[in-house]
């Protein structure tokens, strides 16, 4: 027996169960299919920077659709999940990086984001607990951070709530369209209809999109990440590395128990989509806290507790892809988020439900349509680890 709704989505990270809210907001009947747990992937192990800030400038309207969203998520899903709205500091630690800073402020200032940039004594002045190797800084006042592994869950609580079906574990065999319907059968004999169906699996999606006749080079890596023992609360804003050594390219932030959570400092690690494992790379780590301790001296004591990583999904020009199929009505995809998708997430979710709904979206999407993987106009490299 068939199970018919408006809207199938495939993959319940923090694109798909945002979208299935507010698909339900819209009026529209869904139906979310997620091989494992909700926000098990990407989506619930990525370090959890809520950053509207330097990004590809076609992204800040969507950076800032998001941001409205986090500032009313009480309201909205009825958590905050731990987002602090606490600012970002993004630290230079040579001169070419400051100019750097000083082009992706004037790119952003039409959008309203208010990024200054800071002499390295102002920084040490706002910031005392930052050593002498802090050039320079970009401040970034609207930025802050939030716990990933709560985000993706409390909006599929809150689309159930809202009347959405949740099917957690529960793995999706193939999707076909049939007419003017797509059929997507599970591998537990589940078989569900509808007229549009929405693709934010993460990695897995390059297998759907393949199979829809629109394959992608996407590959995948396990992103390298730490939290250590709760120390005194210090530090506010997040904190990001500006470099050209991707050896000192750290990201930390503390959270208010006080525990230290890092990120970056050197490749991102193995993963394997079809294996499902990502592995943490001891070298990497010992090198973050190397890193760390070089900017703020008080954390070269500070014991680490626990490691971990996940399986990221990255595109040879570091943009996702969004919007609509290139050949069949009714298909939508949003994945491939390069590791810069947690910010963007809920802004994502309302796009494509807008999109899928009323056929537009106020939000310009165009530089992220899949048709540039098209064979001829994009060449086809993998990233470096």
């Amino acid at each position: 027996m068939a199970h018919n709704t408006d809207v199938i989505v495939i993959g319940g990270g923090i694109m798909g169960t945002s979208a299935a809210f507010f698909l339900r907001r819209r009026g529209l009947r869904v139906t979310l299919i997620e091989r494992f747990l909700v926000g098990q992937q990407a989506s619930g192990v990525n370090f959890g920077n809520v950053r509207g800030s330097n990004r590809f400038v076609p992204q800040y309207p969507l950076a800032n659709r998001a941001m409205r969203i986090w500032e009313r998520l009480g309201e909205l899903i009825g958590t905050r999940c731990e987002f602090i709205q606490s600012g970002r500091i993004q630290i230079a630690v040579d001169e070419e990086r400051l100019a750097l800073m000083e082009r992706n402020a004037e790119a952003a200032a039409p959008y309203g984001l208010g990024i200054e940039v800071l002499s390295g004594k102002r920084v040490r002045a706002l910031y005392p607990w930052f050593s002498d190797k802090v050039v320079a800084g970009s401040w970034a006042p609207h930025d802050g951070h939030a716990n990933p592994r709560l985000v993706s869950p409390a909006f599929a609580d809150a689309a159930r709530r809202e009347g959405a079906q949740i099917l957690e574990n529960t793995r999706m065999a193939s999707v076909e369209k049939h007419g003017d319907e797509f059929v997507v059968t599970t591998e537990d004999g589940q078989e569900f209809r509808a007229a549009k169906v929405l693709v934010t699996a993460g990695a897995w999606a390059q297998k759907i999109a393949a199979d829809m006749g629109e394959p992608v080079p996407l590959v995948v890596r396990g992103p390298q990440l730490m939290v250590t023992e709760p120390v005194k609360y210090f530090m506010v804003p997040a904190v990001g590395v500006s470099t050209s050594n991707p050896e000192e390219t750290v990201y930390f932030r503390q959270v208010e128990r006080g525990n230290i959570v890092v990120g970056g400092g050197g490749a991102r690690g193995p993963a394997s989509a079809e294996d499902m494992r990502a592995f943490v790379d001891p070298v990497n780590s010992l090198n973050q806290m190397r890193q760390v301790s070089k900017f703020v001296p008080q954390l070269k004591h500070v014991s680490v507790i626990r490691t971990w990583s996940g399986i990221e999904s990255y595109l040879p020009d570091d943009i996702p892809v969004m919007g609509p199929s290139g050949k069949h009505g009714g298909l939508y995809y949003a994945f491939g988020f390069c590791g810069h998708g947690f910010q963007l997430g809920p802004g994502v979710g309302d796009v494509m439900a807008e999109l899928i709904a009323e056929g537009r979206t106020e939000t310009p999407l165009e530089p992220f349509h899949i048709s540039r993987f098209a064979e001829g106009q994009i060449e086809w490299k993998v990233p470096p680890k």
